[in-house]
């Protein structure tokens, strides 16, 4: 996988998905390598131009994470921070199953991405979903949590967001009641804290929906606190509609709505983003 990323990737969004908009402006486009020939980069780019990046090290199936900064003018990011307290515990096997950056509110920086199979006891076909966070001086990142306590069958799809007032929202879509993808969930667990403690996660989605099960996903909480969740369906094993789970209720209740229908008996390991610019909330 080429280790370029772009930076600002607004001219690619297909999608408005609020209106509260004036003039779009599509914007310079910078093209950067990550240090150490880091993959599978994210980035997030805060209020006052701080480029914040997580990328992926070493082994596919047991590497490790490292968050980088760079501020206005600086030419180079700052010395990399490993995100994973434990070496080697963290996966980005295919194209969707790498590690997911927010920030949230005091410019905290928020990472959740699956461990590797190998570091942990259960199942061999089970991921767990794993997260950290920058520390209250931003040196370094607090002892990762390990937030599947219910669910099971983690695959694809996982993400994280957080808005100004302190909720942190990790997302991920996981088997259901039922074996197979038209039966799996996305689950949330919700951090009213700044993501120091977790609740136990509960199903978002609808049942009847299912889930692509190694399609990615997104999360995000844009201004107004309103908290988006885009996803791959596969109802009957077919419908693998895009959908867009949506709460104005910080997580406590959603609505749905399809944005992209595609019938296909197979899954084409999508990915998704959701970002916000021009006071508008777009989704690719």
């Amino acid at each position: 996988m080429s280790a370029y990323l772009l930076a600002f990737m607004a001219a690619m969004a297909v999608g408005g998905v609020s209106s509260r908009s004036n003039s779009f402006r599509t914007p310079a486009i910078t093209l950067l390598r990550t240090p150490h020939e880091g993959i599978q980069p994210q980035t997030v780019l805060d209020r006052e131009g701080v480029l914040h990046m997580i990328y992926f090290r070493g082994d596919a199936s047991a590497g490790d994470i490292e968050y980088v900064s760079r501020r206005p003018g600086q030419k180079d990011f700052d010395s990399p921070i490993r995100v994973n307290s434990e070496p080697g515990d963290a996966v980005a096997i295919g194209t969707v199953r790498g590690p997911q950056l927010s920030l949230g509110r005091n410019g905290r920086v928020y990472v959740i991405w699956f461990g590797a199979r190998a570091q942990f006891a259960g199942p061999a076909n089970a991921m767990p979903v794993l997260f950290s966070r920058l520390n209250d001086s931003h040196t370094g990142f607090e002892p990762e949590q390990k937030l599947m306590r219910y669910a099971k069958g983690g695959d694809g799809g996982l993400s994280v967001a957080a808005d100004g007032w302190g909720n942190v929202y990790a997302v991920w879509h996981a088997t259901g009641s039922e074996p197979g993808e038209d039966h799996r969930r996305v689950y949330l667990a919700r951090s009213p804290d700044d993501g120091k403690t977790f609740a136990r996660e509960v199903p978002i989605s609808p049942a009847e929906l299912g889930a692509c099960g190694c399609c990615g996903m997104r999360a995000f909480a844009d201004d107004l606190g309103t908290l988006y969740v885009l996803y791959r369906t596969a109802a009957q094993n077919i419908h693998r509609d895009m959908t867009l789970l949506v709460s104005t209720k910080r997580g406590e209740t959603f609505n749905h709505r399809a944005l992209g229908p595609w019938e296909l008996n197979a899954c084409p390991m999508s990915t998704a983003y959701v970002s916000e610019g021009g006071n508008r909330v777009l989704a690719a």
